[in-house]
């Protein structure tokens, strides 16, 4: 109809600002997992749990659209002590907590008025203005039933053979067969005389980047900083899991 508004395109792609906008949370927090147990609720049903030492984080910067061109709050977890060093009359250096915060890291932290962290990291939260230097995030900003998103480096498997990386099927175990365990085969020979990108082979496996969604927290235990989550989390005890509001659990 002429004169009658255009409709909004449905296919219409969005400005990066907009996806950003999309990207922003309101819960996350670090922690570091402790181990699995099992739980039994009010009915006697019983749950398999993964137990999570979910902070205190502090924060230790404040991101601004004016300073860095976007909003977010940077956070510090686990102390970590000072590296040290120091000189003898002869000029040569003693060297203590080789692996500890430097000078440039100590300013960063002095700054925020926090003691040195090992692992920062940082949340684009709805809410940055909130959160002041030094503010803490503990585990009670989550709730029994809440979903969440855990991310973590899985355990690393070292070098593994396509079946069990991949799931690829083994050959007959008599006697008579000589293909048990074996890859198989890599392609056609003449045509096209090559092994094409992507083949599945044996190589290494695990210590990657993996999230898993949609896991329910069970219980929060306020008083020691730990969430129970159901469930299984990624990676071996003690290592760092990030974990954030679920992405997918109003869909």
């Amino acid at each position: 109809m002429i004169g009658s508004a255009t409709p909004a395109c449905p296919g219409k792609k969005r400005s990066a600002v907009e996806k950003q906008e999309e990207r922003k949370m309101k819960k996350a927090i670090l922690a570091t997992k402790v181990g699995m147990t099992q739980i039994f609720n009010a009915d006697g049903v019983l749950t398999p749990v993964t137990v999570l030492q979910a902070g205190p984080c502090v924060v230790t910067q404040i991101k601004t659209v004016e300073n860095d061109g976007y909003e977010a709050v940077q956070v510090g977890f686990v102390d970590k002590k000072e590296k040290v060093v120091n000189k003898d009359a002869n000029g040569k250096k003693e060297i203590r907590n080789r692996h500890g915060v430097n000078k440039a890291e100590k300013g960063h932290f002095d700054k925020a008025g926090v003691s040195g962290k090992r692992f920062v990291r940082e949340f684009k939260f709805e809410n940055c203005a909130d959160y002041n230097l030094a503010d803490e995030i503990k585990a009670d900003i989550f709730e029994e039933g809440d979903k969440i998103d855990a991310t973590a480096i899985s355990k690393g498997k070292g070098f593994q053979g396509a079946i069990k990386r991949l799931g690829q099927h083994r050959g007959p175990m008599a006697h008579g067969s000589k293909f048990h365990r074996h890859q198989g085969s890599n392609g056609a020979c003449s045509s096209p005389s090559k092994v094409f990108k992507g083949k599945g082979m044996p190589g290494h496996m695990g210590s990657v980047k993996v999230t898993i969604q949609n896991l329910e927290v069970v219980r929060v235990d306020a008083e020691n900083n730990l969430l129970l989550v159901k469930g299984a989390v990624p990676g071996p005890k003690k290592s760092l899991v990030t974990i954030k509001e679920s992405v997918k659990s109003g869909k």
